[in-house]
Order: structure tokens, then C-alpha cells, then sequence
């Protein structure tokens, strides 16, 4: 699985259609997803999934009126359920030998939480489709493997970060009776992957129970950023610190020490009573762009200057993600890469 850094021939995204994802506050999501659409199409091709023909007439509607290139946009009419491209769409390994991309087609359960995921579990081979490329059911065990792209983070070059809470805990079990090297030789079958790092927790109010992409990013081959909350009292204190110090005892493939940043975690961000996963953690790598959830804090500031120094090629633009924040995701959520061979 090449790193997210490596070139993109696009991005994938869903345009929103389930409201209950937001409810009580839908009105400004699919603005969000414009300005997102926005700087993608601005250095790379966007594939937009959408219902049916009604909504891409309406997503185009609202790209237009935001200033996006329509001609960067390719569009795909295919009913979903949530359409969290992250975790229910392609994920794209390479073969460099033979040059040429496969799409994976994992299980998608809806995190083992949600009864509605038929159509988001048919993406993936629908992409494929529609791209004229392969793609393959990851089987380990005689069982397809459930596994959502939101829970890894690699390096592309062999090494691949994850979290104990989601693949070994038993609540939202993705595959029941699966072990840590069930797990790693999964990786290793169907990622490339010779080294794996298990984090513990992931933050409160992860809908997902444990993704790795609100917590550890890498930023190069030997690099991450990495949440930290120096609130003491705050819940993930303990958890965001076990996984620091995790992290500064590992190792990369070839075994060089693991360099890690620090990134601050906002202010929590609550609505309804309910604690929101909010975090600098979910960016998105895309061409030319490194595209951060930000929600008026002050910390927006500082987390800006930490992604900048650790992307000096690219340009950092922070997408405001306060409403977005509650339908218990980001930036990176949505999207899916493709790399370009």
C-alpha cells in the first residue's frame, strides 16, 4: 500500500445524502464538502459518488457556486448508506512489477455498530468497475476480512500503524475470534507490510471505537505526528500518553527509531451534550495540498505550523470542520486516495 504522500491520479469522496449523520444540522455539510472538493480538484482529479442523478445534478449545483473546476470532477452513480469513502471504498495497493494498481475490496460492517451498510459494502467493486482494474476480497481464514482504511496508517515501505482497541477489543469486533497475528499476517498478505505498530486507545468519541487516523499520521518514511493532550484532567490524557510513549520505542522496517511530533488536540469540541472525536490528526495528503480540520480554537494556529514544518512542499489550508466534526468524522474519513503508477 504506497504512502498517502506518494502522487495521486485522484480522491474519492461520497456526496452526503444520510442527514441522520447530522441531524439537526445538514444545511451546511454539503457546503463543507464543496470547499473540500475545492482544493483537491485544485491539483488532482476528485471521483464523487453520488445516489443518483437527482443528487449529481444538485452536487454539481453547489461545486459550481463554490468556485470548483467541474472538469477535474468525474462522477459515479451509486446509491450509499453513509458513504464514508475512508472506510467503505477502495483501498489501493500497488503492484510496481507489473505497474498496475488493485483495488481491495474489503468487508465493510458499518464498524460493527450499524445495521444500514449494504450499498457502502458494494463500493469498493464498484470503483473497480468503473475504473477497469482488478480488484481483490481479502480472505484470511476462509473468511472475507472486515477491515475500514480509517484503522491503518503506513508508511509505504513496509511499516503500518494501528490500534488494539479496534481490531482486538471485543465490542464492534470486526472479526470475531481474529488474533494480533491473524491480524498482522493480513497486513502482510494483502498491504506488503513487514512491521506493524499497535497503539492502544483511540480518542473519546470515536463512533469507530480506536481509528488510528484521529490519533498518528505518518508525515515521511520515518516520521509521525502524533495527539497529545496536556490537560491532566482531561479523558484522553492517559490514552494520547501511553500512545506517545508507544511510539517513541518503535521502529520502522528497516529498524530506524521512530521520529515522533507532537500535535495538540483541540479544545473538546461538544454539541448536544455529546463529546465529538475532534482532531488535527484527520488531515488529508492530497498532490499539492495538505487539507486540516480546524474549529475555532486557538490551537487551530499552532497545529497549522506543526503540519506546515512537517509538509514544507505542500500548502496547508485548514477546512472548518466544527459542524462536520458531528457526524463523527473529518476530512480524512471522507476520502479515499488512488495513486497514480
Amino acid at each position: 500500500m504506497p504512502a498517502e504522500w506518494e502522487k495521486h491520479s485522484r480522491t474519492w469522496l461520497a456526496w452526503p445524502n444520510e442527514k441522520l449523520d447530522w441531524p439537526g444540522k445538514f444545511a451546511p455539510i454539503p457546503w463543507v464538502f464543496a470547499e473540500i472538493a475545492r482544493h483537491i480538484t485544485a491539483s488532482e482529479k476528485l471521483g464523487l459518488v453520488v445516489k443518483n442523478k437527482t443528487a449529481e445534478k444538485l452536487a454539481q449545483e453547489f461545486l459550481d457556486k463554490s468556485g470548483v473546476n467541474l472538469g477535474m470532477v468525474e462522477f459515479l452513480v451509486h446509491p450509499t448508506n453513509r458513504g464514508w469513502m475512508r472506510d467503505c471504498g477502495a483501498i489501493f495497493v500497488s503492484n510496481k512489477k507489473k505497474k498496475e494498481i488493485v483495488a481491495l475490496d474489503f468487508e465493510f460492517n458499518a464498524w460493527a455498530k450499524y445495521h444500514n451498510f449494504q450499498y457502502d459494502n458494494k463500493l469498493a467493486k464498484v470503483i473497480a468497475n468503473k475504473l477497469g482494474i482488478n480488484s481483490v476480497k481479502p480472505v484470511h481464514k476462509n473468511r472475507n476480512v472486515v477491515l475500514e482504511g480509517g484503522a491503518i496508517e503506513v508508511n509505504g515501505s513496509g511499516t503500518l500503524i494501528t490500534t488494539k482497541e479496534c481490531f482486538l477489543s471485543k465490542k464492534q469486533c470486526r472479526n470475531p475470534g481474529f488474533t494480533q497475528a491473524d491480524y498482522e499476517q493480513v497486513f502482510a498478505d494483502y498491504l506488503g507490510v513487514s512491521n506493524v505498530i499497535w497503539l492502544n486507545k483511540g480518542i473519546v468519541g470515536d463512533d469507530t471505537h480506536g481509528h488510528v487516523d484521529d490519533i498518528t499520521r505518518f508525515v515521511n518514511r520515518d516520521t509521525v505526528v502524533t495527539v497529545v493532550e496536556k490537560n491532566r484532567k482531561d479523558k484522553n490524557n492517559a490514552i494520547l500518553d501511553e500512545n506517545l510513549q508507544i511510539l517513541k520505542s518503535s521502529r520502522i522496517e528497516n529498524g530506524t527509531n521512530l521520529n515522533v511530533i507532537e500535535l495538540p488536540m483541540p479544545q473538546p469540541v461538544v454539541f448536544d451534550g455529546e463529546i465529538l472525536p475532534a482532531s488535527y490528526a484527520n488531515f488529508l495528503i492530497a498532490n499539492k495540498t495538505i487539507l486540516v480540520p480546524i474549529f475555532n480554537d486557538p490551537l487551530d494556529r499552532e497545529a497549522l505550523n506543526i503540519l506546515a514544518s512537517s509538509f514544507p512542499k505542500h500548502e496547508v489550508v485548514g477546512i472548518y470542520a466544527r459542524d462536520l466534526v458531528w457526524g463523527l468524522g473529518t476530512i480524512h474519513c471522507l476520502t479515499q486516495q488512488q495513486p497514480e503508477i
